[in-house]
């Protein structure tokens, strides 16, 4: 990878008289395999464990030894892994601490947050599945219910930034839903659980369950709990590999919204597009580091103008040079032949996020069936989902977007269907019900409904 910004090597890649095969290749890249993981990943395991193990093996030992020893572990983790030394008492964040970083928030910061969170309460109560009762002939009742989960685990990512948006995209749908606990898990860092900002924030949503613990070992006291941390029913929000893995192994204990991996955007534009436009919702994406941009379009001049506005750019941004190493490993700029292949290698990469900057968005979104979530027209940068518009910001990634859905109110809910009939309407449906029980020679069955003949 270049560490000049001037010389910017994304690559460029000539569809039209085929299929993109960078695109397989990124996704194979962005799909989270569990066996990749940094020198420093390396050297801090072999610290920790004393031996060389893959994030899978890592996962699995930290689950483990929480499950089995609970807060010890928990402290354990946080000191090895965050050079953190607490206890049992000073894990949870207090409410005189949440209190405190509340009155020491920037009050436009809280202001920024009260109105997001009406905006994501307003879609969320607006989507939100309601029970259903038919009565299909006399004397015969069949409801589908919905009942919010009781209790649910947050996860809030604090290794490079502070994501108070994380906190508003997954607390909020949840008490949408009516959840009535909610535990927010952040590391022990500046920008995790001593965060001025995502604590402000998660008192301002009524949120008074904190704790300090990150990575793999909270997703675990969330899923099996602990004697300082109650088990929830659900595990969400964003995280590293090793939150991604534990969630993965958490699964079937407790439900999941994703296992998910590295950002991605695919922008889809035409001559009507603004280059600095498109360029800089590239930057965007690539800025999470790693994060995959990738720009299909079927005009040669705004592909080379957008790779000139990178360029320009890209010197300005905080985070340059991860950005830069992000583009040159997981972005490309793409020249396809028309708007139809647009849309076909759209639909193969199956993207988070999808954002069309052509003259009819509508159009060509109609054309495509798999996206995480997608943002249509000029004015309509990604961010707006990041951070303020009503749908939540956790989306499928990896292309799990072909069968899986963000997180939104709904995704707090448990399902169940309620039958009800009456004596009539038993005897009605009893022949049926016999004839397919003895079919099967489950005798019982067809008795239980034969010994009520009136």
């Amino acid at each position: 990878m270049s560490s000049d910004l001037s010389s910017l090597q994304i690559q460029h890649v000539d569809a039209r008289q085929g299929s993109a095969e960078v695109l397989q290749e990124l996704r194979l890249k962005l799909s989270p395999q569990g066996d990749v993981v940094s020198p420093r990943g390396r050297a801090l395991t072999e610290e920790v464990f004393g031996e060389a193990l893959t994030p899978v093996e890592v996962v699995s030992r930290i689950c483990r030894d929480v499950r089995e020893t609970g807060t010890a572990a928990l402290l354990k983790y946080n000191k090895a892994l965050d050079k953190a030394e607490l206890s049992a008492e000073t894990l949870r964040v207090s409410a005189d601490e949440l209190e405190q970083a509340h009155a020491a928030a920037d009050p436009e910061l809280l202001e920024s947050v009260r109105r997001i969170r009406d905006n994501v309460a307003e879609f969320q109560q607006a989507i939100l599945h309601a029970d259903v009762t038919i009565e299909p002939r006399p004397g015969v009742s069949l409801t589908q219910r919905y009942l919010p989960l009781k209790r649910v685990g947050v996860c809030v990512p604090g290794g490079a930034a502070a994501y108070p948006s994380t906190v508003l995209m997954t607390v909020v749908p949840a008490q949408v839903a009516g959840v009535e606990e909610i535990a927010v898990v952040a590391p022990p860092t500046e920008f995790g659980a001593y965060n001025v900002d995502m604590l402000a924030t998660c008192h301002e949503l009524g949120i008074n369950e904190v704790y300090r613990v990150g990575g793999a070992q909270a997703v675990a006291a969330l899923a099996y709990g602990c004697d300082t941390i109650p088990a929830v029913n659900k595990i969400v929000g964003p995280g590293n590999l090793f939150v991604a893995l534990a969630k993965k192994e958490a699964y079937g204990v407790v439900d999941i919204d994703s296992f998910a991996g590295p950002s991605e955007v695919i922008v889809i534009a035409d001559q009507t597009a603004r280059a600095d436009y498109v360029a800089a919702d590239l930057l965007a994406q690539a800025e999470h580091s790693p994060g995959s941009a990738i720009l299909i379009t079927w005009d040669q001049g705004l592909l080379d103008a957008v790779h000139g506005e990178l360029i320009r750019q890209l010197a300005s941004l905080t985070r340059n040079q991860l950005t830069l190493d992000s583009l040159e490993a997981f972005g490309a700029l793409i020249l396809v032949q028309d708007q139809a292949q647009a849309c076909e290698l759209t639909d193969q990469f199956a993207p988070e996020h999808l954002h069309i900057q052509t003259r009819d968005p509508r159009q060509e979104i109609e054309l495509i069936r798999n996206s995480g979530a997608a943002f249509l027209g000029h004015h309509t940068p990604v961010a707006l989902g990041d951070y303020a518009a009503g749908p939540s910001h956790v989306l499928p990634t990896g292309g799990t977007c072909t069968w899986a859905a963000g997180l939104c109110s709904n995704s707090f809910l448990r399902s169940g269907s309620v039958t009800e009939f009456d004596s009539d309407a038993l005897n009605q449906i009893a022949p049926d019900v016999v004839r397919l029980a003895d079919k099967e020679g489950l005798t019982a069955h067809a008795r239980s409904v034969t010994i009520r003949d009136s």
